[in-house]
């Protein structure tokens, strides 16, 4: 403000036309705010609208995906054992069907899975062989299909195993592929 002003002039451009300018404008302006923030949310709104319907649909095709999986394994051993089977070794461990359906889902394992399935179970054999049957067959272990898993999708599911389950699993990995992500949880769950 110009110090010209007097007191009383400078008050009254404080308290009574500073106001009324500011109402004025107000009144001019309002409807422009009115419209950009609604331009704006609803924006927002109609994105946030878009990615909560691709998830639910995401989420809709993992849980088709997880339940046809789910239906494959127990429809698969409701058959009965067949000749690959073995009897499960030691009072501690849980049929294979209830631990199945408590298992968190996984995506199918790809196609040379089975094969390193395979070879990594005959390394297991061997080692068995070799170290005087101490490894368990990895068809015992209470995480079902243990060698197409990685190793985080391992150490999800150890947190739900018994003291002698967790001590199977880490005898089978330290004799196969001795992950140390899976050993060092192990470890964590132990004490």
């Amino acid at each position: 403000m110009p110090e010209d002003k007097s007191p009383l002039e400078q008050a009254l451009d404080l308290f009574v036309y500073a106001p009324l300018g500011l109402a004025i404008t107000a009144r001019e302006e309002l409807p422009k705010l009115v419209d950009k923030g609604r331009q704006r949310v609803s924006g927002q709104m109609t994105m946030a609208r878009m990615m909560g319907q691709f998830a639910v649909a995401q989420g809709q095709k993992e849980a088709e995906k997880a339940v046809k999986q789910a239906t494959e394994r127990l429809g698969g051993r409701s058959r009965g054992p067949g000749p690959s089977a073995t009897p499960s070794t030691g009072p501690s461990t849980r049929p294979a069907p209830a631990r199945a359906a408590s298992a968190p889902k996984t995506p199918p394992a790809p196609a040379g899975a089975t094969a390193t399935a395979t070879s990594t179970s005959s390394s297991a054999a061997s080692a068995a062989s070799t170290n005087g049957g101490g490894v368990p067959p990895a068809d015992s272990l209470a995480i079902p299909g243990y060698d197409a898993l990685s190793a985080s999708q391992v150490v999800q599911r150890l947190a739900g195993l018994s003291g002698d389950e967790l001590a199977q699993v880490g005898r089978y990995e330290s004799a196969t592929r001795h992950r140390k992500t899976i050993l060092t949880r192990i470890t964590q769950l132990q004490s």
